[in-house]
């Protein structure tokens, strides 16, 4: 019967095409245009080919928001186990294009020049890129970028734009915002896209959470999960696409804390592989750099997991002993990664020193846990007053070998502008905590007072240098700027000069410290705001974060 109906079907249609040809054929005669009847079937194939490229070259900006067509598929090949949606498939517009990436790119747009492109390009690739594991993969040149994803060069631009302190930042990056807007109901998928919203959610700190989150969506729509298999058979591509859904993986976890909410991404097949992903033929010491971090965010997600976000129910007795062992496991990946790196030709002996920071980070946000309910009635309970007094003391040590690192490691501070955000929240995280803990709560925590104070001073002197040459939309500009405010706040002045204003707030941009001046001073408004960095509320619960998405949603 399929048989006949076939049969049936194509005699249809060759009657269908004869009578048009037919017809074809008067009118031409009639408008005395070149016959079509000589038509070969190459030409016919050229034709759609044409067609395809033409679809191909489609951008998000011009292409329709019609239904997608979906058609059915027997694949006789696969069991009846496969997944469920592999047996629809979805009629789409090719993904890759070329000529049409470049048609739209921020350059062919007018934004910027192709020289300036290429020392934002060079910037990044020398510098940034090395900061992270390589995002963009293997080195390309200027063509390779703008053929490969529009969104990508807008991104690297915007992002190397303000670390040079470049006038072309703001353009370059309201041309990514939009670019990225465009991009959030297109069909065309592409690891380039992927790429970009890395680059700007470790960077672009007014973005980042919506950035992450849309670059975990597209990661798992184009199965960079799955690509751990053939990799470790040695296929460089799936390689490749298995170190990119790390730094999707690492981001997300990056900004899972920073945010207070759960990772988005799991401990699926290919995290769970991440040191045998070491083995592959063509793995190399950043993949032992991006291993050591997924290795850590594992750690990272246990402790989100046993602890939740309720930072208001003080620790229980119960908890203490996952705490402590969470502590070792962080203890013991310290130990196995920081003596593994060499000098790097690009960033220095970043690698080696980037574990002590990242381990620290992890271990405060770890041992804070033991502080909250702080100041409530049931905070240390006899059974384990003790274990509370010692975890906060671990927190302590954490929170000052932050600020001692920024304070006198001058290699640190050069890299302090080109550093993710991340390194900015944390180390705002330290200086806040010690300044809570040495001014109101003082006593329920014993520590030193005036050596405290002192670090703190310290430390907004060297952040106020370092970012005197920074860009003013850098993060790590309004981290100086608040932090030098809530330390006269919590201290009553400081022996450092008196706090200057500058021209941060005649920008268009919301800053995160756009309103910290008029903050309340109510320090007694609960616990959460010194452990939870949902909002990065450091100062009143009316203070929403420069991290927090503005305006701009895509």
């Amino acid at each position: 019967m399929i048989l006949e109906s076939d049969g049936s079907w194509k005699t249809q249609t060759e009657n269908r095409i004869k009578m048009l040809e037919a017809e074809l054929t008067r009118v031409t005669s009639h408008l005395a245009l070149p016959s079509i009847a000589g038509s070969s079937a190459q030409d016919v194939e050229e034709g759609q080919q044409t067609e395809t490229s033409i679809s191909a070259y489609m951008t998000p900006q011009t292409e329709k928001n019609v239904p997608d067509n979906f058609e059915m598929v027997l694949d006789p090949t696969s069991g009846p186990a496969a997944i469920p949606g592999s047996v629809v498939s979805r009629i789409a517009i090719p993904s890759e294009g070329t000529i049409g990436e470049m048609e739209q790119d921020i350059i062919a747009r007018g934004v910027i020049t192709e020289q300036q492109a290429q020392t934002f390009l060079d910037v990044y690739q020398n510098r940034l890129d090395h900061f992270l594991y390589r995002i963009i993969g293997d080195r390309q040149t200027l063509q390779e970028i703008r053929s490969s994803s529009s969104l990508l060069l807008a991104a690297i631009c915007a992002v190397s734009a303000l670390h040079l302190v470049a006038p072309e930042y703001e353009k370059c990056y309201q041309e990514f915002v939009s670019l990225a807007a465009a991009h959030t109901f297109s069909r065309r998928r592409t690891v380039g896209d992927v790429r970009a919203l890395c680059v700007a959610a470790f960077w672009l700190s007014g973005i980042s959470w919506t950035c992450v989150g849309a670059a975990v969506q597209i990661a798992t729509e184009i199965g960079l999960h799955r690509s751990i298999f053939a990799a470790l058979e040695g296929d460089r591509l799936h390689y490749q696409r298995t170190r990119l859904y790390y730094l999707v993986y690492v981001c997300d976890h990056h900004f899972s804390v920073v945010y207070g909410r759960p990772p988005m991404t799991r401990e699926d097949d290919a995290i769970k592989a991440s040191m045998t992903f070491l083995d592959c033929a063509h793995a190399v010491e950043d993949d032992a750099r991006l291993v050591s971090q997924i290795e850590r965010w594992k750690i990272g997600s246990e402790i989100h997991e046993t602890f939740g976000v309720d930072v208001d129910r003080p620790l229980r007795h119960a908890q203490i002993g996952p705490l402590r062992r969470l502590g070792i496991k962080l203890d013991a990946v310290r130990a196995d990664w920081e003596e593994r790196f060499a000098c790097n030709p690009y960033v220095g002996n970043y690698p080696k020193k980037g574990v002590g920071l990242h381990y620290h980070f992890a271990k405060l946000y770890l041992t804070s846990m033991a502080l909250r309910g702080i100041g409530k009635a049931n905070f240390k309970p006899p059974n384990i007053a003790l274990d509370i007094e010692e975890i906060t003391n671990m927190a302590v040590l954490s929170a000052t070998s932050i600020l001692k690192v920024v304070i006198h490691d001058t290699e640190i501070q050069g890299h302090l502008n080109g550093l993710p955000t991340y390194f900015d929240v944390m180390i705002a995280f330290a200086a806040v905590f010690i300044m809570k803990i040495s001014s109101k709560y003082s006593a329920s925590v014993k520590v030193d007072i005036s050596e405290l104070r002192a670090l703190v001073a310290d430390l907004v002197t060297t952040l106020e240098r370092v970012t005197s040459s920074m860009h003013p939309r850098h993060l790590l500009v309004s981290v100086a700027r608040g932090t030098r405010a809530l330390l006269s706040e919590c201290y009553g002045g400081t022996p450092n000069a008196p706090y200057l204003d500058n021209t941060r707030n005649a920008l268009p941009q919301p800053g995160f410290d756009d309103v910290l001046h008029g903050y309340s001073g109510d320090w007694n408004t609960g616990a959460s705001e010194l452990f939870s960095m949902g909002d990065f509320d450091f100062l009143s619960t009316q203070i929403i974060a420069d991290f927090q998405p503005q305006t701009q949603y895509f």
